[in-house]
C-alpha cells in the first residue's frame, strides 16, 4: 500500500484516517478539498485541479482524500488501493453535524481562509450545507463505490471498505510504522 485513495461521505472519517494513515507510510497526504476550495469557497477551474492531481500523482508514495469525480480516474489510474469510508448513515450524519457545530463556533479555518458558516446547519441546499450534502449523498456514494469495486476497469485495485471505527482501527493497526518501513 503506497498509493492510497480514501474516499467516502462527507463526515465519514476519510480525512483523519487518511492523515493518519500518510503518518504512518511515510506518504504525503493530500485533502482535495484544501486544493479545490480557494478563498471565498471559489471552486479551483477544473483545468488547474487536474493539473495539480497529474503533478502529485506522479510520486512513488501518498495518500489522497476525497469523492471529486473531475480527477478521480486520474487518482484511481494511479492507485494501488482504494479505501472507502462507509459507516451508516446516523453515524455519519452526528459526525458531520458535530463536526459543523465545532467548526462554525470555533471559527476553525479550514482551507484557504475558509470558514463553516452558521447557515450551513440551517440551509436545505446541498451545494450550501455540508449536513444536507451528507444526507443526500449517503446512497449515491453506497451505488458508486459497490459499483467501482466490481469493475473490471479497476481490477488493478485493492478495495478496503471501512464500516466501523473498529475497521479503521484494524486496518491502522495492521500497517508498519515508517520507521519500520524504512531503517537506517
Amino acid at each position: 500500500m503506497r498509493r492510497v485513495s480514501v474516499v467516502g461521505n462527507s463526515g465519514s472519517g476519510k480525512t483523519t484516517l487518511a492523515r493518519r494513515l500518510a503518518e504512518q507510510l511515510g506518504a504525503p497526504h493530500v485533502e482535495l478539498d484544501a486544493l479545490y476550495h480557494q478563498p471565498g469557497w471559489e471552486p479551483l477551474p477544473a483545468d488547474e485541479f487536474r493539473r495539480r492531481i497529474d503533478a502529485l500523482i506522479t510520486r512513488d508514495a501518498w495518500v489522497i482524500d476525497g469523492n471529486y469525480s473531475a480527477v478521480r480516474e486520474r487518482i484511481w489510474a494511479r492507485a494501488d488501493t482504494v479505501i472507502w469510508v462507509d459507516p451508516p448513515r446516523r453515524v455519519v450524519m452526528w459526525q458531520v453535524v458535530t463536526r459543523t457545530l465545532r467548526r462554525a463556533a470555533t471559527r476553525a479555518e479550514l482551507w484557504n481562509g475558509n470558514r463553516e458558516r452558521w447557515r450551513n446547519l440551517t440551509t436545505l441546499d446541498p451545494h450550501e450545507s455540508v449536513v444536507m450534502w451528507a444526507w443526500t449523498k449517503h446512497r449515491e456514494y453506497r451505488d458508486r463505490y459497490t459499483r467501482a469495486a466490481a469493475s473490471a476497469d479497476h481490477a488493478h485495485l485493492r478495495f478496503v471498505r471501512l464500516r466501523s471505527r473498529r475497521d479503521v482501527r484494524r486496518l491502522l493497526d495492521a500497517q508498519p510504522a515508517c520507521s519500520d518501513r524504512n531503517p537506517e
